[in-house]
């Protein structure tokens, strides 16, 4: 019997360098697209711009949160609605005003949230 010079049979490999180069060239289109198609959604605008700058003063913070069941709350922390402009007052340094945010809870009656505004207006 006679014998063939066959050749052998390689396992099949993956090459990943051509795989990479794919990948990168999608990058690359999708990164350049995305540039592209963005900033085309939005209008083009030219922001105003100042002739001279201030530097905004830091602001002084209260909130009064008021809950349901006659609960108040200044900063989280539950307080009486008589000391509440005396807290107010110790809190606030010299010539420095202080914001003052009311919460109120959905249920919360409109005559309790103008005594809390009364109570601050004349305690100053």
């Amino acid at each position: 019997m006679r014998n063939w010079n066959e050749p052998k049979k390689n396992k099949a490999h993956i090459e990943l360098i051509p795989m990479i180069d794919v990948m990168m060239f999608l990058l690359v289109f999708f990164v350049l697209i995305s540039l592209n198609v963005i900033p085309a959604l939005g209008l083009k605008t030219q922001l105003p711009s100042a002739g001279s700058a201030q530097q905004l003063k830091p602001q002084k913070k209260a909130i009064i949160t008021l809950g349901a069941d006659e609960q108040l709350q200044l900063d989280g922390q539950p307080i009486a609605l008589d000391a509440l402009v005396n807290t107010l007052k110790q809190q606030q340094q010299a010539n420095q005003t202080t914001t003052i945010i009311v919460n109120s809870d959905k249920g919360v009656a409109v005559e309790r949230l103008v005594a809390v505004m009364d109570n601050l207006r004349q305690g100053g």
